[in-house]
């Protein structure tokens, strides 16, 4: 697990215990010697996780659409800025980047990568672990639902279940570290072979 993807808010929303877990999350990342693949920008979370990972030592690659190049939201410090053209060609590249994917609080555009790299393992595109940074219960809420679908049958329970959740740094990337891919339980493919 060398290449940690991190998905989380371009806000730092009204709990500071957010903005302290991002810092956190990044630190430790550069601690192990792993590679954190973010979003790019320097705004919110996705700030604090770089700037984290960054003053720790750490190798720090943004991937960003241009557009948000031109508004001026890219981080100015990083090891690596990838520009691609749009936001579904972000979302490819960080998958193909990633060895595991960690989701942070944050808002619609997170739980947007979040849900399609589920949904990518779910049919086999990947067989990455896919983790939650439940930080101040933030996805107890989300969880539910997932297990309420399942209960409905709308996903298999051993989708949902399949996640890695904590709200400690050094633990959730600790379980994250002891999952083997050939183990998940999902095929292997390259998502860059797949529209």
């Amino acid at each position: 697990m060398q290449h940690v993807v991190v998905f989380c808010g371009a806000r730092h929303g009204t709990d500071p215990v957010h903005t302290e877990a991002a810092r956190r999350l990044g630190t430790a990342l550069a601690a192990s010697g792993r590679t954190l693949v973010y979003g790019g920008g320097h705004v919110g979370l996705m700030g604090e996780v770089a700037d984290g990972a960054l003053a720790a030592g750490g190798r720090v690659v943004g991937v960003i659409p241009h557009f948000m190049v031109e508004r001026e939201l890219a981080h100015g410090e990083l090891s690596e800025l990838v520009v691609v053209d749009s936001m579904h060609t972000r979302k490819a590249k960080m998958a193909e980047l990633a060895d595991a994917f960690i989701a942070m609080p944050g808002g619609f555009g997170t739980l947007d990568e979040l849900f399609e790299i589920l949904t990518w393992a779910q049919i086999g595109l990947h067989g990455k672990p896919v983790a939650l940074l439940n930080t101040h219960g933030y996805f107890d809420g989300l969880l539910a639902f997932m297990r309420t679908a399942a209960q409905e049958g709308f996903v298999r329970m051993d989708e949902v279940e399949r996640l890695v959740v904590d709200a400690d740094v050094a633990l959730l990337l600790q379980r994250l570290a002891a999952i083997p891919v050939s183990d998940a339980g999902w095929r292997r493919h390259d998502v860059r072979t797949h529209g």
